[in-house]
């Protein structure tokens, strides 16, 4: 994925069907489920599924409930994000899996998403991100 949702918003109102859209950009798009995105991180990236479930800092068997597609339906905003974690996912990336589940993007004035998305950029993984949340008395990625 390398267009912005600008870009690819430009793009749609210049074609004159959606299927044109569609077959130039398919790249960019899917239509799939949530898990079928994660799948996608994960093969680009070249991933083992341990990998993740252990860089998400997530249960293990619930993880691989979510990646497996099992559970699909009421994961909450923070495990979403704790997954990204688990993909070494970029601010983009993760914003994109997260609208994909349902929920906002990383809010940069709020202080929380601020620290979560600066330890994205950074690839701070998941254990120093809580650690610098819970020195702001904001609530852990759990």
């Amino acid at each position: 994925m390398k267009k912005s949702t600008d870009e690819l918003m430009n793009i749609l109102k210049s074609k004159k069907s959606v299927d044109e859209y569609f077959s130039e950009n398919d790249d960019e798009i899917f239509f799939g489920a949530l898990s079928d995105l994660i799948n996608y991180y994960i093969a680009t990236k070249k991933l083992e599924k341990s990998e993740v479930v252990r860089k998400s800092g997530m249960n293990r068997g619930y993880c691989y409930e979510i990646l497996s597609g099992k559970k699909e339906k009421n994961i909450s905003r923070d495990k979403v994000i704790m997954i990204c974690f688990g993909l070494g996912l970029s601010i983009e990336e993760s914003e994109q899996l997260l609208k994909k589940s349902g929920y906002n993007p990383l809010y940069s004035r709020d202080t929380r998403d601020s620290i979560i998305a600066f330890s994205l950029k950074e690839g701070i993984g998941i254990i120093d991100t809580n650690i610098k949340l819970s020195e702001y008395n904001l609530e852990i990625l759990e």
